[in-house]
């Protein structure tokens, strides 16, 4: 079985001189992949696959261009991945399962130096290192995490980032598929009801409150207004000619983006621990909903809130930790009442609104609207396997 594990790293200059070096030099070959299909597009001729792309950049293209040489400065593994993304970007586009490929900005996207095991020497890790290629060892800023290679275990491939000034690696790495016995699982699955109000409420009784509206965040949410109006300023500054330095914008750009990831950590850590509780009461299955994420985001009252609940990420880290401990993972039709649906005697109420917190029966039900709701979704039979 793969696993994934990413910790962060803290490499020399001489190794962040080299990361950021990789990752533009990543970036710069994916929105010239980009612009280069546009442009064949515009012409009438055939579209160009990514292998095809890295045939005719290396055979025809960087001859002929001497001051591209820096692309092959930098791992081709690397730049090759990068092309691939680009392909796998334009097959989604031609399926029509997403938008046009759009170009990748400065600071903005999130490139990646991707590296893979070729030899038994490369992607090595020890206990407070790691070992990658081109770059070397590079020390962990936790110890212990990763599982090393005296236990038994290889890395197969890997990426590294960068966000807000900090350096991340991400390793995919083999291990044997824990023993699952089906006699220690509970006698009832769960129903789990994601909302705006509260992240999730489970047919168990259990509430996950919404970290969103807890002091810290607000907290971190006004010190985000105040980065970003500065930021703001500076921008208009320095349009109108005035004294700010671009070196003063950077500084302010990094100061956003630490609070964006601050911000972004506490509410991963919030959801981790939710689905990992979940998880270890061993249900037989755990039944979600089939939200259409992108219609409520439409909702100017609630974008803000959902996007902030992050029902897409949840629901697939909660799949992948259900797979690793054998628990089924239903998903529910999108269609089906789970909120509108009596629990007790199955009538749906159609005219029940969005205000009405308390769902209230004909025969005399009465309960919290998400209670019920998950409840339904615990008990549906119109659902399909995760």
């Amino acid at each position: 079985m793969l696993k994934s594990y990413k910790t962060e790293i803290n490499p020399t200059p001489e190794q962040r001189l080299k990361i950021n070096r990789t990752i533009g030099v990543c970036r710069f070959v994916y929105n010239f992949y980009l612009a280069h299909n546009r442009e064949l597009y515009e012409s009438g001729k055939k579209f160009m696959t990514g292998k095809d792309f890295s045939k005719w950049l290396n055979n025809s293209y960087l001859p002929d261009n001497s001051d591209k040489a820096w692309i092959k400065e930098v791992s081709s593994k690397s730049v090759k991945r990068s092309l691939e993304d680009g392909y796998a970007a334009f097959r989604k586009f031609f399926d029509h399962k997403a938008g046009y490929p759009r170009f990748k900005k400065k600071d903005v996207s999130d490139p990646k130096m991707y590296f893979v095991r070729n030899n038994p020497g490369d992607c090595f890790c020890e206990r407070h290192r790691i070992k990658i290629p081109t770059l070397g060892w590079v020390r962990l800023k936790e110890k212990g995490y990763i599982p090393t290679a005296k236990d038994g275990y290889s890395i197969k491939s890997g990426t590294v980032s960068k966000q807000a000034g900090r350096y991340y690696v991400s390793v995919l790495i083999d291990i044997p598929s824990p023993e699952r016995d089906k006699n220690n699982y509970a006698d009832q699955g769960i129903g789990i009801d994601l909302g705006v109000k509260e992240l999730a409420v489970c047919s168990s009784g259990t509430v996950y409150r919404n970290i969103n509206k807890t002091a810290k965040v607000k907290q971190l949410e006004k010190q985000l207004h105040r980065a970003q109006r500065s930021l703001s300023r500076m921008y208009g500054n320095l349009k109108k000619g005035g004294a700010t330095q671009r070196k003063n914008i950077s500084k302010q750009k990094l100061k956003v983006q630490r609070i964006y990831k601050r911000m972004n950590d506490i509410r991963t850590d919030y959801m981790n621990k939710t689905i990992s509780e979940t998880v270890k009461t061993k249900p037989p299955y755990v039944t979600l909903e089939d939200l259409n994420v992108r219609g409520m985001m439409k909702n100017r009252h609630l974008s803000k809130a959902v996007a902030g609940q992050k029902f897409h990420e949840f629901r697939t880290r909660l799949t992948a930790k259900c797979h690793q401990n054998g628990i089924e993972v239903r998903i529910a039709d999108r269609f089906y009442p789970s909120s509108k649906r009596c629990h007790c005697c199955g009538k749906v109420n159609r005219g029940l609104k969005l205000s009405d917190r308390i769902f209230r029966c004909e025969c005399g039900y009465v309960a919290d609207r998400d209670f019920n709701a998950s409840l339904n979704l615990r008990d549906t039979e119109a659902y399909s396997i995760a």
